[in-house]
């Protein structure tokens, strides 16, 4: 049997919470320096801010919004060898208000790419799984080296210049479109995503729709391969009780965040540091700069080698619904050395 080559997940992928200061403001405690942090209020409606060391610390994406890109010189100001500096702006560091972000792991560095027709810059980790990638749009149907060295499961796309839909590739949906991550609707069909073409090993197909491949325009890419026992994109099929499925991930769960693809409900985002136990339902909303909240939230039990869903909302677990999921792990169910973890 093959085991992962990870034995904790922390290492590549890991949350934080904290409270804001309106000072400038050193979090640390992720155990790396991130190339990805993903940051939300918990406790005010604020977008979701999303920063990479490709394009750059204080130049800002919104989950929630198609919003082109912006730069906050308060925001996040710096990546740091264990975690990350803010400036005074409310939206990421308000004092008294409490926060969480999400920080990944690349290659803590750039390399030029020419995998695809289009070259890119890309930071990627071929141990987790886990690329940024950046490139110049051409308006022609392309493809762009993403440098994972494995097939993406999940990739997540943003126009930098323009006010255009997030679109999220996944191996469950396929390659005839995309999900909207800033919005609450189901699966878009268009061919002019994707061209039709999976991704492969060494890099992913545009079409020549502006949101995606546009002449002269600025792109990102978070792109994601599975990887046992740290990472899994899959799907499954809600039963609408609050004994609903058990999702099988191979790990224990540290993040998820699931979609339903054939209904307009909004995304749902668990993780566990924010319950720091089981029961998890404190629930974000990627589409959404709502608060965190508990009441009719998307809950589940994250145990040692997947998640139960105790929630018979729509967010989650509507009888007969689909829905498609991305997990990053706490631990692996089996590590390098063949020992089992425990659930919490």
């Amino acid at each position: 049997m093959a085991y992962t080559t990870i034995n904790k997940g922390s290492d590549y992928f890991n949350t934080v919470i904290y409270t804001g200061t309106s000072a400038e403001n050193a979090i640390t405690g992720v155990n790396f320096q991130p190339d990805f942090t993903w940051i939300k209020g918990r406790s005010n409606a604020y977008d979701h801010r999303l920063v990479d060391s490709v394009r750059g610390a204080t130049k800002e994406l919104y989950s929630d919004l198609s919003n082109a890109e912006a730069t906050d010189a308060q925001g996040l100001k710096s990546f740091n060898s264990d975690g990350f500096t803010l400036g005074t702006a409310n939206a990421v560091n308000n004092s008294g208000a409490t926060f969480v972000a999400w920080n990944w792991l690349a290659a803590n560095g750039t390399a030029s790419n020419t995998n695809g027709s289009i070259t890119s810059t890309v930071s990627a980790n071929t141990t987790s799984g886990f690329s940024v990638v950046t490139w110049v749009g051409t308006g022609a149907n392309g493809s762009v080296g993403h440098g994972l060295g494995a097939t993406p499961a999940c990739f997540i796309l943003k126009d930098r210049d323009d006010a255009y839909d997030w679109r999220v590739y996944h191996q469950s949906t396929g390659n005839t479109g995309a999900m909207i991550l800033n919005s609450t609707t189901s699966f878009v069909t268009d061919s002019s995503y994707y061209n039709n073409t999976s991704p492969d090993s060494s890099k992913f197909y545009l079409g020549n729709n502006a949101g995606n491949n546009g002449s002269g325009r600025d792109y990102v890419a978070y792109c994601f391969a599975e990887k046992k026992g740290f990472s899994k994109f899959g799907s499954y099929t809600g039963n609408g009780s609050t004994d609903g499925p058990f999702v099988y991930t191979g790990f224990k769960p540290a993040f998820v965040i699931t979609k339903g693809t054939d209904s307009a409900d909004n995304w749902g985002l668990l993780d566990n540091k924010r319950d720091g136990y089981n029961l998890t339902n404190k629930a974000l909303t990627p589409n959404s700069d709502g608060v965190e909240y508990t009441t009719n939230s998307p809950a589940s039990d994250f145990v040692s080698n997947g998640f139960k869903i105790r929630q018979s909302d729509g967010v989650i677990n509507a009888s007969g619904g689909s829905y498609i999921y991305l997990a990053f792990a706490e631990n692996p169910f089996v590590g390098s050395d063949g020992t089992p973890t425990t659930a919490r």
